[in-house]
């Protein structure tokens, strides 16, 4: 098993000992944090993901931001994602069981000002874990958005391994950490 596995492993296990006061109290400090930035009120186009249950939940970020900016979310399509305004009366469960937009009228990443990203690690140099299938990597690989990594304290690793098509985040928040990436 490569180090990769292990930090996916120990991290799994960290996040099932969450409970749900824990994770109420993580979304709201982060998110909270991500809406006190400056790129966050100056972007217009703004893609989040839609949480699985063990990551920092995005559900109420969804309803409160769409009046004021315009939110995407990624859909799979097979190996790649397709970004798509969200529309809480146009979704579907897709892949991984994932709460997915749907329709055809897909948005190109060009468009997109900032991207929130989960993940299952990060580190302080802005390197990301994801669940292993390379989506994130493929996606923002020509990205000229702002990337914003997410999570919990316990998710933020000194070092993670990292490959050349591994994409950096600029900014990597957590309940008690803003780190910008130089």
């Amino acid at each position: 098993m490569n180090s990769k596995d292990n930090i996916r492993i120990a991290i799994k296990k960290q996040k099932a000992s969450v409970d749900a006061e824990e994770k109420k109290d993580a979304e709201v400090l982060v998110f909270n944090k991500v809406h006190s930035l400056d790129e966050w009120n100056t972007s217009k186009n703004i893609l989040f993901y839609n949480s699985l249950p063990d990551e920092l939940q995005t559900t109420r970020q969804l309803e409160d931001n769409n009046h004021d900016k315009n939110i995407f979310l990624p859909r799979v399509n097979g190996s790649t994602l397709d970004i798509l305004r969200y529309d809480a009366d146009n979704m579907h469960i897709g892949a991984f069981n994932i709460n997915e937009p749907s329709g055809h009228n897909t948005t190109d990443i060009e468009a997109i000002d900032l991207v929130i990203v989960p993940g299952v690690a990060f580190d302080k140099n802005g390197n990301r874990l994801g669940r292993g299938k390379g989506y994130y990597d493929s996606l923002l690989s020509n990205c000229r958005a702002i990337k914003i990594g997410v999570c919990y304290d316990f998710q933020l690793l000194d070092n993670i391994p990292a490959e050349n098509h591994d994409v950096k985040m600029d900014i990597i928040i957590t309940p008690k950490s803003l780190i910008r990436i130089k």
